[in-house]
């Protein structure tokens, strides 16, 4: 039984008060709350298991190191990936997409070649390729979404065209909470011999991700949406082009030999990590894997469709609020506007006050506010231990707001 009562007992801050009320967290989108077996499974390694990884045949960096090469497996079973093999380590999705980046798409697209993209991308997934435009020609295609926010595959592949090299895509809009059918788009991209890179920093955390299933050949997940640490996270590779990249940063560990005159790579995944690693962030990733694989994320995504279903339901009775992006599969994420002058950091400053924590801006998606014809959005964006009475409270809130600012 998924007792959201109890799960929320097991993250601290949720019994925090801000401004005199008790704190309803909704910028689950932009970093989720970590449970207590994290926090304390960070600070128990700390205290008695750290020493650096890979490097010493004593007995604390064997324990530190079983620890944290532990966590690549418990990521490709998160993520149904083949193999551990398969799981590079980084410090988030950002890192993911511009290891690809570098690694994998400067050495072999040309000026003229074509990478495509939805308007609806994180900045994370749009500037890297932007690095490729400035630096080496390449042009980017941009795929909008249907008027309700949602993206229809088909759409993504009729842009591609022969000199298309690459498609990069979200697998949940981090602003409309849109669904993308990326395996729908993954098949007919293959079938055009074009690969294919999802951002899933968004969904990985709200439902079950198989990336066997799905076919991509990149998917990258950050673990600080996964309710673990910042600074963690990896990027699943198919191994065709695993075998195709070449190495991103240089220096320990992701080197076999090194002379005055040469260097060679050690095999993947370890030749794209370089350096000491963030080795108690992934601990702490694993601790949060193995919390969100004991809930069940199908369980999670059942609670966080049942509040998404609400949330709507309260909506309705709100005429002056504007919702953007209602496609039929999405998340529970929205982002909000209000009839009349009031800007977004103007209903998240109202509602700090009642101690409800929304995002307000453009959420880093400037092309997604453009096409939307607005500047910025507030944004609510519900976790695994968000309750239907929070939902009520920011009806309440946003009712404040609309008496005060319209």
């Amino acid at each position: 039984m998924y007792d959201v009562t109890q799960i929320r007992a097991e993250f601290p801050i949720l019994a925090q008060k801000v401004n005199g009320r008790a704190l309803v967290y909704l910028d689950n989108g932009a970093s989720a709350q970590k449970p207590r077996a994290v926090i304390d499974a960070m600070t128990r390694f700390y205290e008695e298991d750290y020493a650096n990884v890979h490097r010493g045949l004593h007995h604390l960096s064997t324990v530190a190191t079983e620890a944290y090469e532990g966590v690549r497996g418990k990521i490709a079973r998160f993520l149904n990936a083949p193999s551990e093999e398969h799981i590079v380590f980084t410090t988030g999705s950002t890192e993911g997409i511009n290891l690809v980046s570098y690694a994998w798409a400067a050495p072999r697209l040309e000026a003229g070649d074509e990478i495509v993209l939805s308007v609806m991308e994180h900045h994370a997934n749009i500037v890297p390729w932007h690095f490729l435009r400035e630096r080496q020609g390449v042009v980017l295609k941009w795929v909008e979404p249907e008027a309700d926010g949602a993206l229809d595959p088909a759409r993504v592949l009729e842009a591609i065209g022969p000199r298309t090299k690459l498609v990069a895509v979200t697998h949940m809009s981090n602003v409309l909470g849109t669904l993308v059918d990326v395996a729908a788009i993954t098949r007919g991209a293959h079938e055009k011999g074009v690969p294919v890179l999802v951002d899933g920093s968004q969904a990985a955390v709200h439902m079950p991700v198989d990336v066997a299933a799905i076919g991509c050949d990149f998917y990258a997940i950050t673990g600080h949406k996964l309710y673990g640490p910042s600074g963690s996270g990896a990027l699943y590779i198919r191994p065709e082009r695993m075998a195709e990249m070449r190495p991103f940063l240089g220096g320990g560990d992701m080197i076999d030999t090194v002379t005055r005159e040469a260097v060679s790579y050690a095999k993947p995944p370890m030749r794209f990590e370089a350096g000491t690693p963030g080795i108690v962030q992934q601990v702490g990733l694993g601790v949060a894997i193995d919390y969100l694989t004991g809930l069940g994320m199908a369980n999670i995504e059942a609670h966080e469709q049942s509040l998404r279903a609400y949330a709507e339901e309260r909506f309705r009775g709100l005429n002056w609020l504007n919702i953007q992006g209602n496609a039929p599969k999405k998340g529970a994420i929205f982002s909000m506007t209000l009839d009349g002058p009031a800007h977004a950091h103007d209903l998240s400053t109202i509602l700090d006050k009642r101690g409800i924590a929304v995002r307000a801006g453009s959420h880093c998606a400037m092309p997604l506010m453009q096409w939307l014809g607005v500047s910025a959005t507030a944004r609510a964006s519900f976790g695994l231990y968000n309750t239907r009475e929070e939902v009520d409270a920011l009806v309440s809130g946003l009712e404040l707001c609309h008496e005060l600012l319209c």
